[in-house]
């Protein structure tokens, strides 16, 4: 394994499982000091024990949780190099009849949640000299399906809110890019196939195969795949890399395609 992160510290939001957990153990096999940051505290601080990060309890809807963080990651390790954004929930709704309960939800930890995160950390990425956020935000964010109308709205924000601190933050040697996932095998995405799945009346496993047959490398990404596109784009081989929102989809814009299979 490289050791492109040698001596960088790093935070990831949404660490308990998925792409953020994944994320962590490549950040840390690079050779970055990471503090795994989230809302599950067991599975943090078993993470946590495996990877040799360190973890800490981290709401990304409540501004002093979040700033918390942020202090102890300087109080730790004396500054910081590396945000990568990776809370996220999944809302299922559709604009005709999409309630303000459920829109605010996926906006509040998508969009506002990344968006208080970034605004926590960019002086502190500044006082260190520059530094890397990578927020996750989705292909849903180009094309979105029917039934996600809050999510991949939330997502597209996320994609404008990093080109803006891209082009504000550059000339201070901080980096902004987003990564975009088509379908990976994660917890949320299990669930997501779960519900259709029963609406088709088929196994959860007959739905991923039909899936796959739409993806141009006929499968799904592990989050391990994405946490190299992660590591990357943290690292100094992507130095003049910002403002972009990079798509991992295997081929395919597949969150539209899903569910007419």
């Amino acid at each position: 394994m490289m050791t492109r992160l040698q001596n960088r510290v790093a935070i990831v939001l949404g660490a308990a499982t998925g792409i953020g957990a994944a994320t962590v153990h490549r950040l840390r096999a690079e050779g970055a000091s990471v503090i795994a940051a989230g809302l599950q505290p067991q599975l943090l601080e078993e993470l946590a024990r495996v990877s040799g990060a360190s973890s800490q309890p981290c709401n990304v809807t409540d501004d002093a949780s979040v700033c918390s963080l942020i202090r102890t990651a300087v109080d730790r390790h004396g500054r910081l190099d590396i945000v990568v954004n990776a809370a996220g929930v999944v809302v299922a709704d559709d604009v005709a009849t999409i309630t303000d309960e459920s829109w605010q939800k996926s906006i509040d930890v998508n969009l506002t949640g990344t968006m208080r995160v970034c605004r926590a950390a960019v002086s502190v990425l500044i006082k260190s000299g520059g530094g890397a956020i990578v927020n996750i935000a989705s292909v849903a964010a180009f094309n979105a399906s029917a039934g996600m109308a809050s999510y991949a709205a939330s997502k597209a924000g996320i994609i404008a809110l990093t080109r803006a601190l891209a082009n504000q933050y550059g000339v201070h040697r901080v980096r902004a890019n987003c990564l975009c996932p088509g379908w990976v095998r994660t917890p949320m995405s299990e669930a997501e196939m779960c519900a259709i799945a029963a609406a088709k009346g088929i196994s959860k496993e007959a739905a991923f195969s039909e899936l796959e047959a739409r993806i141009a490398l006929r499968r799904v990404a592990s989050p391990d795949e994405m946490a190299a596109i992660v590591a990357f784009l943290a690292s100094d081989d992507a130095s003049f890399v910002t403002g972009t929102a990079l798509v991992a989809d295997g081929g395919a814009r597949t969150p539209a395609s899903a569910r007419g299979i």
